[in-house]
């Protein structure tokens, strides 16, 4: 009883999906893949597709967003999210039944308790998610530019979290991106870079945090290996695991 359970289906800039599920309920964060994709990546995991019972979505960009809304028909689901990231969608996107929730204000879905917070990244009000069920907190913290006090602070309360772990700063200062892209990458509405996470991680963890997902890496500014070396001081401490782009993850209990 009170089994709960996380897999990342997809994480990456290419797609982002993240499941959170007990024995008879379970949500999915953003659907950045194509509904097919996605019910795929479900059936192989062997997720049990009647269980969800909503799609949440953290901003508007197409990784987050682009399946939502035919995932939303076949699955008869509802779709969370705030009214700015609605109209800030393309329109052949948007869901076609769209539940508004506000930022920094906790409510229920099903057994779950969702708490949508405010974080730093170029989109037009996007949000973090911590979701708890029987006392255990799971948190999807991606798409973040630096780590604010809101971060920091839901950060402490999790067991384990989707942590975004997005570029080596080497390889982006390096890499092949156009000037203006780097700065927006690197800057404080960008994305974490593996220094940064393991910071955040250092010096802000909980004492019940066990599990660490590390998400959103860059395909061309990162690679895993990389990501993964940063954090390997800590293995002895947390569990550490890569997520992919191309693979759901194992599914781990919390």
């Amino acid at each position: 009883m009170n089994k709960l359970e996380i897999c990342a289906l997809a994480s990456g800039s290419n797609g982002n999906c993240y499941y959170i599920g007990n024995e008879t309920e379970a949500l999915l964060i953003d659907a950045g893949l194509s509904a097919r994709q996605l019910q795929v990546r479900l059936a192989e995991k062997q997720i049990d597709q009647s269980k969800i019972k909503a799609v949440l979505i953290t901003h508007e960009h197409s990784d987050h967003c682009r399946g939502a809304r035919v995932l939303s028909k076949r699955l008869h689901l509802p779709v969370y999210l705030t009214k700015k990231t609605f109209l800030a969608m393309r329109k052949a996107v948007r869901p076609d039944t769209p539940r508004w929730f506000e930022p920094n204000f906790e409510f229920q879905l099903g057994e779950f308790s969702v708490f949508p917070f405010t974080k730093q990244h170029d989109a037009a009000d996007a949000c973090s998610f911590r979701i708890s069920y029987a006392g255990k907190h799971v948190g999807v913290m991606t798409d973040i530019g630096e780590a604010c006090e809101k971060v920091k602070s839901e950060f402490a309360k999790c067991h384990a979290v989707f942590l975004e772990s997005n570029y080596d700063e080497e390889m982006l200062k390096n890499g092949r991106y156009p000037y203006h892209l780097k700065q927006r990458v690197a800057s404080s509405i960008g994305h974490l870079s593996n220094d940064q996470a393991f910071v955040l991680l250092k010096e802000f963890a909980g004492n019940e945090l066990h599990t660490i997902l590390l998400s959103h890496i860059s395909g061309e500014n990162n690679t895993p290996e990389k990501a993964y070396s940063v954090f390997e001081s800590l293995k002895e401490q947390y569990r550490i695991e890569l997520t992919s782009r191309h693979r759901a993850t194992e599914i781990r209990s919390v």
